[in-house]
């Protein structure tokens, strides 16, 4: 071995720890033994840490929301005796005991949609059970529509935040039965992987209004708007982070096209 060769070396370990990309440390791995090995590792473990964190944020939203309908549901169905111990909340739980059976009829298959989403982007399960896949994704479709529905019409009759609130609402909505349906027209026309991302889309919209419940507790908490003026705020927040959220994930999860020559940096020749 010369020093030329040492000097090559050394250089093609330093640009695979730059660049960190699977491809190049494949290129140089027959000039740095083990090279393509640590960067595959490395890459699989930022992998698996990115996708643990999505999938923990997504359960979490998903139990925001099957709480938040759970407890919508049995204040309708029980609805609380004696003096309200907190005013706000028992002005909104009025509004939709006004409106109780379109209320059930948006909470109860917003519920069972909340369960069953996830558990389509289950790899294994799906992989495994692709009939109960098929069927469950029927399913969503209709539930889907049902939700985006009765969300729009409940947009117009128990808005506390007025009109910004229903605008926000109204997108959303309108945005959510978009996604929905152009996942449903790419599936039948078996383009999975477009359908897959219009999916996610739509899943993303719909833990919009989990993501609301935070916020609006942040408003509360600071107690220097009140609900009619914050209303609305925190819609147009909660469901645009989940909305960005859903499309990172998508443009994150697509195969991009690698160039084996223009990706790398031009190396100046070495001496002998």
């Amino acid at each position: 071995m010369n020093q030329g060769t040492r000097v090559r070396w050394k250089t093609f370990c330093i640009i695979s720890a730059q660049t960190n990309d699977g491809s190049f440390l494949s290129f140089v791995d027959d000039s740095y033994p083990g090279g393509a090995q640590v960067g595959s590792n490395q890459m699989m473990t930022h992998g698996k840490v990115a996708g643990r964190l999505i999938w923990s944020l997504t359960l979490v939203l998903c139990l925001i929301g099957l709480l938040a309908a759970m407890r919508r549901a049995y204040v309708l169905l029980d609805p609380p005796k004696g003096p309200p111990r907190f005013a706000a909340a028992a002005a909104m739980d009025a509004g939709f005991a006004q409106h109780k059976s379109l209320t059930l009829a948006h909470i109860v298959p917003a519920s069972l949609f909340m369960v069953l989403m996830p558990l389509q982007f289950a790899r294994r399960l799906r992989e495994r059970h692709i009939q109960w896949h098929r069927w469950s994704g029927r399913l969503l479709i209709l539930l889907g529509a049902v939700v985006g529905t009765s969300a729009l019409i409940l947009s117009y009759t128990t808005a506390i935040g007025g009109a910004n609130e229903i605008a926000a609402t109204t997108v959303f909505a309108l945005l959510f039965l978009i996604f929905l349906s152009r996942g449903f027209w790419k599936i039948r026309h078996r383009r999975v992987a477009e359908h897959r991302e219009w999916m996610i889309r739509a899943f993303g919209v719909a833990l919009g209004i989990a993501t609301t419940r935070p916020i609006v507790g942040a408003f509360f908490a600071a107690g220097r708007l009140s609900p009619h003026e914050f209303f609305g705020i925190a819609f147009w927040l909660g469901f645009s982070l989940t909305l960005l959220g859903a499309e990172a994930w998508v443009q994150g999860s697509r195969s991009k096209p690698r160039d084996p020559v223009g990706q790398f940096p031009k190396l100046q020749p070495t001496p002998r």
